[in-house]
């Protein structure tokens, strides 16, 4: 079985134990007996589970149980589900794109005509003040600093970064991807932002899937669209 799928005998051992695969008959002197039925089941198994989740994985690996205990029919019925989480979330990352580019295009986001201590702007946004520091800290946003008490001074124009800062991290992105994007828009280049939010540097380290978030959903898009494939086609190999 892991020669025909070209994995380690520890991965078939491991699937087995965790009841991806259907329960694997020995034989008298205690070797595995594997089925066709458990070609198939390791087939959606690996399509499944063979990735990076970010988002859903649980509802993937119930739909695998499922299949492998016989009832096709709710692993269907969650690979759907599944689809619809990718799709919510692919709205979402596009929603906070469009958010960033009616930004980047002059729209103000904010209103507020007073000074906000850090306090203050974080109530406002919904944050706290320790994420608020922690964007500073990432670069993500340069405050202006009371000149006699040194504290933190936020602005209309301070609090509308934040909000795409906030929109984009809420919607999936990484630190690392804003970070990018917000050096582009800092040197005068507001075109193409959308790409380069979800296109990592020569030099930069991919550290995780949400550094080209976009990216990443369209792929589970199209690995959710082939699970439901390769069980729609394990139901109708069930009823020939």
């Amino acid at each position: 079985m892991a020669t025909l799928f070209g994995v380690h005998p520890n991965t078939v051992r491991l699937y087995e134990a965790r009841g991806y695969l259907s329960p694997v008959p020995r034989s008298k002197n205690g070797y595995r007996m594997f089925t066709p039925r458990h070609v198939v089941e390791m087939r959606l198994a690996l399509l499944a589970l063979g990735g990076a989740y970010l988002i859903g994985r649980q509802v993937v690996q119930d739909l695998v149980t499922c299949a492998a205990d016989g009832d096709l029919g709710m692993a269907l019925e969650l690979a759907y589900e599944y689809l619809t989480i990718v799709r919510v979330e692919i709205t979402r990352a596009e929603a906070a794109v469009e958010f960033l580019e009616r930004w980047a295009q002059g729209q103000v986001l904010d209103t507020t005509r007073h000074l906000l201590s850090i306090g203050q702007a974080a109530d406002r946004l919904g944050v706290s003040a320790d994420q608020l520091r922690n964007w500073d800290r990432s670069g993500l946003l340069d405050v202006p600093r009371d000149p006699v008490t040194g504290y933190r001074q936020y602005g209309a124009a301070e609090i509308g970064r934040l909000r795409v800062i906030r929109m984009l991290r809420q919607s999936g992105y990484s630190l690392m991807a804003i970070l990018r994007m917000l050096r582009q828009f800092d040197a005068g280049q507001t075109e193409r932002l959308r790409e380069v939010l979800d296109t990592p540097g020569a030099d930069e380290m991919l550290e995780t899937v949400a550094d080209r978030w976009q990216a990443h959903l369209a792929e589970q898009e199209t690995r959710a669209q082939a699970i439901i494939r390769q069980i729609a086609a394990m139901i109708d190999a069930a009823l020939e």
